[in-house]
């Protein structure tokens, strides 16, 4: 490929990246307005007090109705495909906020469900949306509960029979014990478990004398842990369909005056949109710096923020997010990160290794630096499941998404662990050869039978099952073919680079499986998986990469996303940095 387009479009990619710092000098970025979000707030506003916020609620209720899509759904984002939950729940607003005032477009909606669970009948509708979530009830109950809230699944006892009865009477329990306990949600979903297990023992209780009356006797106590876990901004973790999911099941319960719900409020009426659209969370900060500073590691012809001024700002705001005390929410000891610098965030095992690499890209002399990646190293570690596997949140929680062992996770981690292994206590680093084995174990039997990986927190709306294995074998390719503290298989990395390279489509680019359409994204991370090892990557590969990322780029004029995240529950958004982001990177990789 000619040398100066490379260089021509790797420069412009920086040089936008640059500019998309906020004026503190870290980034923000803007995650995609929702439908799911906006319907889940119209619900939990209308409930609390519908006059008082009417004119939210007119706003929300507008730009649902003018961002359906022309099958009648909707889909998670403007750029989804229309789902059954996204377009229950925006049936269920328009019923509850302004029941028929848009005839048309409840019409069209109920259409949608019916071609899409074949009836609108309460019990199979409600199956229809059990169906697509599995064992995993963090999302189908809430789910339901809006509907049953709506009108949907029936009148009285027998439509909130119809919503599974979370059991909040565990969350009295020590919090050290849930694991042992087997919720049927996951860890995050606690706030939701409390809530919506309250709402549904009001409107239908057990018949078991024993059950209600222990019930009874823990619903002052687990409210009381609602509002210890619930953060100063208001928001469960910052998102916004959880916290409506609390707001609405409490104001529906009677605990409208309740400080949770009170506070849950004002978190909702602050992260409105000017469009009236909410996002499904307030930011991804933390995540998206620490992604922009590994993707200009090492640049010096620019100025960019590994200048010494800019470096130093952003070290000095990454180091003040790292948690230092135990999380109220999920127990998660001491020295990790979460997704946002906002009170909401939960440490996780994404975010944290994405925080260690950054700080020694910023500044791999800083003792400060090295003593903060020591003790997300040590949180890492601790938290390796006995697979080998490393999970998002807790270990050993359970079998659930996210606390479970996840491939995209476990390789982000070794990528931490050997940036800083020669400078780690001897101690930490014989320790960090064992785990680092441990965790090339968990991928080699983690990988598909067609030699790919299936990654936990991205998806592709058009591939099988949604997944997105395009990005889950680039992202374990990219750390196989970092320099580990341990042998690597290579006949793993052969038979997914086998697999990746076929993957390829004719247009040079990727897409989220074999056979679809190439994006930006997809095609960034899997030509950065080609370029670390290079090696064994036919150059014809790469130089195609290449060629359609420059040309999907248009010289950074304009740099479109795709809605491949997957964000908790599976609920799809797009944010607008991935793009220049993940290029940035890639495009760097291949000119070395």
């Amino acid at each position: 490929m000619p040398e100066d387009s490379l260089e021509l479009t790797t420069a412009n990619l920086v040089r936008r990246l640059l500019d998309s710092r906020n004026a503190s000098g870290y980034w923000e970025g803007k995650l995609a307005s929702s439908a799911l979000a906006t319907a889940t707030a119209i619900v939990a506003l209308a409930l609390t007090d519908r006059q008082r916020f009417d004119a939210l609620i007119s706003a929300g209720i507008g730009w649902l109705a003018a961002h359906r899509n022309s099958d009648g759904g909707w889909g998670d984002t403007v750029l989804s495909i229309s789902n059954i939950s996204t377009t229950a729940l925006a049936w269920a607003a328009f019923a509850v906020a302004v029941p028929g005032a848009y005839p048309v477009v409840e019409s069209g909606a109920a259409a949608w469900l019916v071609r899409s669970a074949g009836t609108l009948e309460p019990h199979r509708l409600a199956a229809a949306i059990s169906r697509r979530y599995g064992k995993d009830r963090t999302f189908s109950i809430p789910i339901l509960t809006v509907l049953a809230l709506a009108g949907k699944l029936g009148d009285g006892p027998v439509a909130w029979r119809r919503v599974m009865q979370l059991p909040f009477e565990l969350a009295a329990f020590p919090q050290r014990w849930f694991h042992a306990l087997r919720l049927p949600v996951v860890s995050y979903a606690l706030p939701a478990l409390i809530a919506i297990g309250q709402l549904r023992h009001s409107k239908a209780p057990t018949r078991n004398h024993l059950t209600r009356a222990l019930r009874n006797l823990t619903r002052r106590s687990t409210l009381r842990l609602l509002g210890r876990i619930q953060p100063s901004s208001g928001g469960f973790l910052e998102a916004t369909p959880l916290t409506s999911f609390v707001v609405m099941s409490l104001a529906a319960a009677g605990e409208g005056a309740n400080r949770v719900v009170t506070r849950g409020v004002e978190f909702l009426t602050r992260s409105c949109r000017s469009d009236g659209s909410w996002a499904i969370d307030t930011n991804l900060a933390t995540w998206v710096t620490t992604l922009s500073v590994n993707a200009l590691a090492g640049l010096a012809e620019t100025p960019s923020p590994l200048a010494p001024a800019g470096r130093q700002a952003i070290l000095d705001w990454l180091l003040g997010q790292q948690y230092r005390e135990v999380h109220p929410y999920t127990l998660a000891a001491p020295g990790a990160w979460a997704w946002t610098d906002l009170p909401g965030g939960v440490p996780d095992a994404d975010d944290t290794p994405g925080a260690i690499l950054a700080l020694h890209n910023l500044a791999p002399e800083s003792e400060a630096a090295r003593q903060a990646a020591i003790a997300g190293i040590t949180w890492l570690a601790d938290l390796q499941n006995s697979d080998g596997g490393i999970p998002t949140f807790c270990r050993g929680w359970g079998k659930l998404p996210f606390d479970r062992s996840s491939p995209d996770l476990t390789a982000h981690s070794l990528v931490a662990w050997s940036a800083w292994f020669d400078a780690l206590p001897e101690a930490l680093r014989d320790r960090i050869r064992r785990a680092t084995r441990r965790a090339l174990v968990f991928l080699s039997r983690s990988q598909q039978p067609d030699g790919s990986w299936i990654p936990l927190w991205f998806g592709n709306q058009f591939a099988e099952g949604d997944r997105n294995p395009v990005y889950g074998t680039g992202r374990v390719l990219i750390a196989l073919g970092a320099s580990l503290p341990g042998p690597v298989p290579l006949a793993v990395i052969r038979r997914a680079l086998d697999w990746l390279l076929a993957a390829q489509n004719p247009d040079g680019g990727w897409g989220g499986a074999p056979g679809i359409a190439s994006s930006i994204e997809e095609t960034a991370v899997a030509l950065h998986a080609c370029a670390a090892n290079a090696g064994a990557v036919p150059e014809a590969v790469v130089r195609r990469g290449a060629e359609w990322l420059m040309k999907a780029s248009e010289q950074v004029t304009r740099v479109a996303p795709s809605p491949i995240g997957f964000y908790f529950a599976s609920l799809w958004y797009f944010e607008e940095l991935y793009p220049l982001i993940f290029a940035t990177a890639a495009l760097r990789r291949v000119r070395g």
